[in-house]
């Protein structure tokens, strides 16, 4: 008995580590929240740009995510799991010191110009690309290093880091803020609020230092002898880990004597992972993590009162990711999205009705919580665990790469068309994440399998007699 202890010690000493991944990609997308009102009145404003700029500006990190998305499988395959990490540590923390003093190198404070717009989205861009290494990196290692009976729980752990890294952020920009001049706050607080993201960048970067690279690259790299070590420590025994070293052995040989082609399974998978990933942001969480402080002064908030609230977002966020983590091997996947997509379409109707009748106050607000914990009750935790479950091993790294940037590119589409759509329609914006969630309900009925309970060679197997079906048609 004492053995299965110390496994789950040495997984419980590796994985928080690599879910500190997950953790400052939810407080780096969410710190612009607190900084954008007073990064608006700073850069843009005094420049005569309007809203197009401000939303672009406030979601410029997304372009970096995107192109870290689409090079995280090559750099995982050509440095290991573990450098592709410690380099996304150290872009955040480039990133964070060169957003809160974008002035740094060729500016002068207080005096905005295109060039220094220019450059402050460029140091977002590069927290960014750490953002999109990270998000399609770490779940990977996580489901490389963990026991196949755990790997499902310990994904939904990274997930909930994500929740718990944008709470943080918004008390800290809470803090901040508390107690300050709104004047203060556009001179020096959003600076600060930048800032704070290198204490997490450091930890992460020093604590990587001390976790081993997962067994499957070892094995790629016929180091086998590590491998084996890692496996042992996980597995808690000798000879288990040898056992699980030649399954790994084995496929590696397979990998390496077969070229494998993204489309080897047919287009169907591609498709279904990809557009799995791709909804969770068109239902348009982000919009509220991004804009919340703006939304709920507009809703009738004083200032310090909004970022409280964004703070009650915040811990609706974890407590429903952490809920999450409890049903999504009993209820399932499938049932769980579907039913979570008629939840976000009602409460974001509801807001949009609230606020077509200039209804605003506390019966706003509780429907937007409900929308967020009916959210990440669901597709904000089970989305993560499906992408990584869904695709079959062979073309896992490669498919895993293209549906994490394509998901940043609707992050990104979602998050710079708001400000301009929510200037024409108001709080009827919220109607069309409302459609868009209906869509989603058709789209998981119809389309995605069920993965609960199912090993990941028996969702594989799915795909195969998919597709070779379909070549017999043809």
């Amino acid at each position: 008995m004492s053995k299965p202890k110390n496994n789950n010690r040495y997984i419980l000493t590796v994985v928080p580590i690599i879910a500190l991944a997950g953790f400052l990609f939810g407080y780096d997308t969410a710190v612009i929240s607190g900084a954008e009102q007073s990064v608006q009145k700073y850069l843009i404003e005094p420049l005569g740009l309007g809203s197009f700029t401000h939303g672009f500006t406030v979601s410029s990190a997304l372009i970096g995510c995107v192109i870290g998305g689409f090079i995280s499988g090559f750099l995982a395959n050509k440095i290991g799991r573990k450098k592709t990490l410690i380099l996304a540590a150290i872009l955040f923390s480039v990133s964070a010191f060169t957003s809160a003093y974008p002035e740094i190198l060729f500016f002068t404070k207080d005096d905005p110009t295109l060039g220094l717009l220019l450059m402050f989205n460029v140091y977002r861009v590069i927290g960014g690309i750490g953002v999109g290494i990270g998000s399609a990196i770490a779940p990977v290692y996580i489901s490389e290093l963990t026991p196949k009976q755990s790997r499902g729980k310990y994904v939904a752990l990274y997930t909930l880091s994500i929740g718990i890294g944008a709470l943080i952020v918004y008390i800290v920009n809470l803090n901040i803020a508390s107690g300050q001049s709104l004047a203060w706050i556009d001179d020096l607080g959003w600076r600060y609020m930048f800032a704070s993201e290198l204490v997490p960048a450091l930890l992460f970067f020093v604590l990587l230092l001390s976790v081993p690279e997962t067994p499957r690259y070892l094995a790629l790299k016929q180091e086998y002898d590590k491998a084996a070590i890692v496996l042992e420590k996980v597995n808690g025994s000798k000879e288990k880990a040898q056992a699980i070293l030649a399954d790994i052995k084995e496929s590696v040989r397979f990998e390496s004597a077969k070229k494998i082609s993204i489309f080897t399974y047919g287009k169907l998978v591609l498709f279904v992972g990809i557009m799995v990933a791709i909804f969770q942001q068109l239902i348009g969480i982000n919009v509220i993590l991004y804009y919340a402080p703006r939304i709920f002064a507009e809703l009738g908030a004083e200032q310090s009162a909004s970022m409280l609230q964004t703070v009650i977002v915040g811990i609706v966020n974890v407590v429903f990711m952490a809920t999450a983590i409890l049903l999504v091997d009993s209820i399932g996947r499938k049932p769980m999205l579907i039913g979570g997509s008629i939840l976000c379409a009602f409460n974001l109707f509801m807001v949009a009705i609230l606020a077509y009748f200039e209804v605003f106050g506390i019966s706003t607000l509780i429907f937007m919580l409900l929308y967020v914990a009916s959210f990440q009750l669901t597709w904000g935790t089970v989305t993560w665990i499906v992408v990584s479950e869904i695709f079959p091993n062979r073309i896992r790294g490669q498919a895993v790469s293209i549906a994490t940037a394509l998901h940043w590119i609707a992050n990104l589409t979602i998050s710079s068309t708001f400000p301009p759509i929510h200037d024409v329609l108001g709080g009827m914006t919220f109607s069309i994440y409302g459609v868009l969630s209906v869509l989603a309900v058709i789209f998981i009925w119809k389309y995605v399998p069920e993965t609960k309970g199912k090993t990941l060679e028996e969702l594989e197997q799915i795909w195969e007699d998919n597709s070779t079906d379909k070549k017999a048609v043809l």
